[in-house]
């Protein structure tokens, strides 16, 4: 699963430095007002917690036989073995993230076309050029119809594992994001009709069908080829609907919607970020055992955790109560973390290539895979600073006519 200054609206998966996306149901009567948060707050919790997130799946990419440092089969690694789910658990996090911050940011009146306009400003530059770096240093041999697909931001719609996943594999949770967005006025103007005592109905509602997604896959869908050979009744065609079709995805971000409107309307029972991480940590450990099965573990087992550590820490940042990930680096890590979203898994591939032969030391694939990571980091800092950070600062939000033009209009 795509602002970097600090504010509520920044996404990853990461988003624009302008919040404030489209009202469609128009003003909130004054009883249904949020009486938490809003626009106003900032939510630099949420933002450092976009690093450690993308640092999952960073790791999960590191395990992957092709990116993976060590001789011998990847596969059979402890270290593939514990990060198995992180990536979806990444994913999913950005997902639900995504959803809960323009939610928070929203502002009424706000027109449509200006919520797509800053989106779009925000994800697409970067997005073309981590698919230009991938086609250049890893991808030239990729089939045409499939590079055009995911230039287009349209792979994720591909009921085909290798088009999903091909070029630059992170891009897929974006084509899916894109179309996040789009629906979003009618998400958010339907969430907003919601009376406020039955939106954890709707959230519970919600949790059950991400929770049904995988069995709905695997019950109706005809398996195709085998996706994983512990996991027989997994294909690629039920990985595509369960893990990347975007209306089964939609699900996560409207979870996060739903969250936002009740920590806003004081409807949510908060748990702190102590217990939500150690929640977390709990599910996770859950999703790795041996008998989960794998499509449940990618996106279902963590997905209340996911959506109590976000709830936490918008939370804590409205009251103003200091937290690990306010600080200034976490925040910048952060800021930055979307481009490292997209660059990283360039940089594991194009670092493999260059290596050659596979290292025999524990400790220099140790060294070598941090090195890995601080020059994603970099090339991520480069992104933002002179590509992201300028075009969301000029095109983000509608220019002002000059004065002789608005006279003459």
């Amino acid at each position: 699963m795509a602002t970097h200054q600090t504010t509520p609206t920044q996404l990853i998966p990461p988003s624009p430095s302008t919040p404030g996306p489209v009202d469609a149901a128009g003003p909130a009567s004054a009883a249904d007002a949020p009486r938490i948060g809003g626009p106003s707050v900032r939510l630099p919790s949420l933002t450092g917690l976009r690093f450690p997130a993308a640092l999952l799946v960073f790791l999960f990419h590191l395990s992957l036989p092709a990116h993976w440092l060590m001789a011998g089969d990847a596969n059979d690694t402890l270290f593939a073995r514990l990060v198995e789910q992180a990536g979806g658990l990444g994913v999913t996090f950005f997902f639900v993230l995504s959803g809960f911050v323009l939610a928070w940011s929203a502002r009424d009146g706000d027109p449509r076309t200006s919520f797509w306009r800053r989106r779009y400003v925000k994800i697409v530059p970067n997005y073309l050029v981590a698919w230009a770096l991938a086609m250049l240093l890893i991808a030239a041999g990729t089939a045409p119809w499939r590079s055009v697909a995911t230039f287009f931001m349209l792979q994720s719609w591909v009921p085909d594992y290798d088009t999903n996943f091909s070029v630059n594999s992170p891009g897929w949770s974006l084509s899916t994001e894109v179309f996040f967005y789009l629906c979003f006025p009618l998400l958010f103007a339907g969430v907003r009709r919601i009376a406020p005592q039955r939106l954890k109905f709707w959230i519970a509602g919600v949790i059950a069908g991400v929770c049904a997604t995988p069995w709905l896959a695997t019950t109706f869908i005809p398996a195709g080829d085998v996706y994983m050979s512990n996991e027989p009744g997994v294909s690629g065609l039920h990985l595509w609907f369960a893990y990347v079709f975007p209306p089964a995805r939609l699900l996560d971000f409207l979870l996060g919607i739903l969250v936002a409107r009740a920590v806003m309307l004081g409807r949510w029972r908060n748990i702190g970020l102590v217990w939500s991480g150690l929640l977390l940590v709990a599910s996770y450990v859950i999703a790795e055992l041996p008998g989960v099965p794998y499509l449940f573990a990618q996106r279902a087992v963590c997905l209340v955790p996911c959506a109590l550590l976000i709830a936490a820490g918008a939370l804590a940042d409205a009251a103003g109560r200091p937290t690990p990930f306010r600080g200034r680096a976490m925040v910048w890590l952060g800021e930055v973390s979307f481009a490292f979203y997209l660059l990283h898994f360039v940089v594991l591939s194009e670092a493999r290539n260059l290596l050659g032969a596979r290292l025999a030391s524990g400790w220099a694939v140790v060294a070598f895979a941090v090195a890995e990571c601080a020059v994603s980091i970099l090339l991520s800092w480069a992104m933002y600073a002179w590509v992201e950070k300028p075009l969301v600062r000029r095109w983000a939000r509608k220019r002002a006519k000059t004065p002789d033009l608005a006279a003459a209009a």
